[in-house]
C-alpha cells in the first residue's frame, strides 16, 4: 500500500478515535489491504497519539483465546502499544464518554525488569525478565463500527486497544502456574465468564515469548519496565455505564473497575 493511504487510514482511526465514533471496516474500504499493511496503518495512528504527547508504556497481544478467536472471528494473535493515557488504577471509575463500544477482558498483566528481544526467546527467557505478574482487566474498543473486523482491522485499530486497569497486587511468576491458574469473573455481582491461563495460546508465558519474537523481527524489544498485557482468559464482556467489574486470578489476586 502506498504511503498516502498508509497516512489516510491511519489518520483516518486516530480521528475516529478521538472523537468517540466508528467508521466502516478498512477491510471494506480497501479489499486488497494486507496484515503488513495493517501494521503501518497502527505504526501512523500510534504516532499521532505520541504526537499529542502520550508514552508508550509496553505491549499488548490480542486474540490470544479460542473464545475470543471464535467471537471476533479472528483466527490468530496480534500486537498493539500501551499508552499511559490508558492506564486506570485498581477500583477507579473509567469513564464510558472515553470509549464507544467497550468490552472487558480478564487478563494476566506481566511487568518486565528488563529487555527482551527476539527473535530467538524462549519461556525460561521470559520468565527470567519478568519481575512480577499481576491481575489486569484490559477493556477493548474498536472504532470499527458494530465490532465488524477482520485481522486487519483490529491490527490496525491498534489491536482494538482502550484502556486496561492493573490489580494491587504483585506476584513473582515463578511461583504461580500460569498455565492452570483459574479466573472467575464478576459482573454486578453475577460470574458471567471463567477461564484458565492456558487460555492464552496454552501459557501466557507462550503469549509473552510469541510477541517478544515477533516484535524481534520487526526490530521491536520489550523493553524494561514496560507492561505486557499477554491476552483474554475468557470471552469478552460487554459493559455499559453503571457496570462494575471484579475478576480473581487463582495464586495471583484480583482487579476491579468501574464505568460511569
Amino acid at each position: 500500500m502506498e504511503q498516502k493511504k498508509i497516512e489516510q487510514y491511519g489518520d483516518m482511526l486516530y480521528e475516529a478515535l478521538s472523537a468517540n465514533r466508528t467508521i466502516a471496516p478498512l477491510t471494506s474500504q480497501e479489499p486488497g489491504i494486507t496484515i503488513e499493511d495493517a501494521y503501518h496503518i497502527q505504526q501512523r495512528m500510534i504516532a499521532r497519539r505520541l504526537e499529542r504527547g502520550a508514552r508508550v508504556v509496553g505491549k499488548k497481544i490480542g486474540v490470544t483465546s479460542k473464545a475470543v478467536m471464535n467471537m471476533l472471528d479472528v483466527h490468530q494473535p496480534d500486537f498493539g502499544y500501551l499508552l499511559d493515557t490508558m492506564i486506570y488504577n485498581e477500583g477507579e471509575a473509567v469513564p464510558m464518554s472515553t470509549l464507544i463500544q467497550p468490552r472487558a477482558e480478564g487478563e494476566i498483566a506481566f511487568i518486565l525488569k528488563h529487555d527482551l528481544m527476539g527473535p530467538g526467546i524462549s519461556n525460561a527467557d521470559v520468565l527470567r525478565a519478568t519481575e512480577c505478574v499481576m491481575p489486569c482487566f484490559e477493556i477493548v474498543d474498536s472504532r470499527i463500527t458494530d465490532w465488524k473486523i477482520r485481522i486487519q482491522d483490529t491490527v490496525a485499530d491498534n489491536a482494538s486497544c482502550g484502556v486496561f486497569v492493573l490489580g494491587d497486587r504483585a506476584v513473582d511468576p515463578r511461583k504461580v502456574d500460569l498455565s492452570t491458574c483459574g479466573m472467575v469473573l464478576e459482573k454486578n455481582g453475577e460470574i458471567v465468564a471463567t477461564g484458565a491461563g492456558a487460555a492464552a495460546l496454552g501459557s501466557p508465558v507462550n503469549a509473552i515469548a510469541w510477541l517478544a519474537n515477533t516484535l524481534g523481527r520487526l526490530g521491536i524489544p520489550l523493553k524494561a519496565g514496560e507492561v505486557v498485557l499477554s491476552g483474554s482468559l475468557a470471552a469478552l464482556v460487554p459493559v455499559v455505564a453503571g457496570d462494575s467489574l471484579r475478576m480473581r486470578i487463582g495464586g495471583i489476586g484480583d482487579c476491579s473497575v468501574r464505568f460511569y
